[in-house]
């Protein structure tokens, strides 16, 4: 173990010193400027259609937008938000929550052009049933099926088996600190769990997710609003301090300035997946009038996740001061001893039953997206889904038996490779997503709601799910 654990460290260092960086930023940057600002000016546009979608009544197999938007949330909302925003400030420093900002920022422009080509390029199922993602785009869009298949891998492998493993390790030490239980009583326990919601299908992981996200979501925002208002007189310094030391780190960040950038981009990445090709899955289910409808949504799901819930986790432990720059205490147990040292013996117990909602959320969340891609190789597809099914369970039992360390290298690995397939195929084709967006805010200029024809684009090839009339 500790030989891969070098290796695939070693691996990261170039990775994500010497190529992410630059292809994230700059992708971001682009984006922002091609949609002329999407995540600022469509804003007002973002929060009206989120909050129009709450309670929407479905049939069958159909997904609202609000249920879609929920699946991704339940991914993106998981561990990054609270061990992985712990790890960054003690291995990056305060100003690492800065730049965990700056790539949500630019990454809700990326998000937006994912999710509208997701649902551009989404495959009818019937009975108002949709799916798609990356790997489809890439394969009836840009005509490359090896690429798509190896994105189709990557997905599946990343998602549903190696961020799945994280979600459990965190559950595991949560529960070991919190209430002495064993990691392998927890892994027992989380396996059977996780086997009885994902043999359910997208129905039923729609619907779970749709009244457990926002109850675990403002739960810890609630938790969050309490501890700012117990140190209402340090707050200012502490948005001094995030500031200052993202652009001069302590002399305890080992790699200075070059550490805290990259620690808050990979655990930003990591929590809200702009750009990683795993939100668009979700965006191509629901059945919506217009593209760019999901599209927003999704933005601001990039949003709600970094400067939301990632910031509470980070106020939580700056406030508390608990954290040291380079020390053992580190990931879900500085969170549980950051808010012990506030609210008592009892916030472990309660943090670690957070824990447990927000991460088996991601282990839904997550299956799907491997489920969703599974499909996408149509033979067999029922043998190998029931496999990768098992697989789903055999790595919740790895997580929670793995080093913390190990599992989060190898996350951070797979979410490298799958950034550069993803952007490399939304790039070549996001001249799509700015054309839908130019109809859509056309027709709002009209009061018309909405509706997408798929002839205003400049090419229709792989377009199977709206009209050309």
């Amino acid at each position: 173990m500790d030989f891969l654990n070098s290796a695939v460290g070693a691996i990261n260092e170039v990775l994500w010193s010497y190529v992410l960086i630059v292809v994230l930023i700059g992708c971001g940057l682009y984006f922002t400027l091609r949609t002329k600002f999407v995540q600022i000016r469509m804003l007002p546009e973002m929060l009206r259609l989120l909050k129009g979608g709450i309670g929407t009544k479905t049939t069958g197999g159909t997904v609202s937008s609000f249920q879609a938007f929920c699946v991704s949330t339940a991914s993106r909302v998981g561990v990054g938000n609270i061990a992985g925003v712990a790890i960054a400030i003690v291995t990056g420093g305060p100003g690492a929550v800065f730049w965990m900002w700056i790539i949500a920022f630019i990454g809700c422009a990326t998000g937006f052009v994912e999710s509208t080509l997701a649902q551009i390029y989404k495959l009818p199922r019937g009975d108002g049933r949709f799916h798609g993602g990356p790997a489809y785009y890439i394969q009836n869009a840009l005509g490359q099926p090896h690429v798509a298949k190896l994105f189709a891998i990557l997905i599946s492998v990343t998602f549903g088996l190696i961020y799945v493993s994280v979600q459990a390790n965190t559950i595991a030490l949560s529960a070991q600190k919190a209430f002495g239980f064993a990691p392998l009583a927890t892994a027992v326990f989380l396996c059977v769990l996780t086997a009885l919601v994902i043999c359910g299908g997208m129905t039923r992981i729609a619907k779970f997710t749709e009244w457990l996200v926002p109850i675990m979501a403002g739960l810890y925002i609630l938790t969050a609003l309490i501890v700012v208002f117990l140190h209402i007189d340090q707050v200012p310094a502490m948005f001094a301090l995030i500031v200052h030391d993202a652009f001069c780190p302590q002399a305890a960040v080992g790699g200075g300035i070059g550490t805290a950038v990259l620690t808050g981009i990979k655990r930003g990445l990591f929590s809200n997946e702009a750009g990683e090709g795993s939100v668009p899955n979700a965006a191509a289910t629901a059945n919506v009038s217009h593209p760019v409808k999901q599209g927003l949504v999704q933005s601001f799901g990039v949003y709600v996740d970094t400067w939301i819930v990632c910031s509470a986790t980070a106020f939580i432990v700056l406030l508390s001061g608990q954290y040291t720059i380079g020390g053992q205490l580190t990931g879900i147990e500085l969170a549980q001893a950051s808010l012990a040292s506030i609210f008592g013996a009892l916030a472990p117990a309660v943090v670690s039953i957070m824990i447990l909602m927000f991460a088996f959320s991601s282990i839904v969340g997550n299956y799907y997206y491997g489920e969703i891609n599974i499909a996408f190789f149509e033979a067999k597809s029922r043998r190998w889904l029931y496999l990768f099914r098992a697989g789903v369970v055999l790595m919740v039992l790895f997580g929670c038996l793995a080093e913390l360390t190990l599992v989060w290298n190898l996350a951070d690995l797979f979410m490298g490779f799958l950034c550069l397939t993803n952007l490399y195929a939304i790039t070549r084709l996001s001249k799509r997503s700015y054309i839908a967006l130019k109809d859509y805010a056309l027709q709002k200029a009209e009061g018309r709601d909405p509706v997408f024809r798929a002839n205003v684009l400049d090419d229709t090839q792989g377009i199977h799910a709206w009209g050309k009339e």
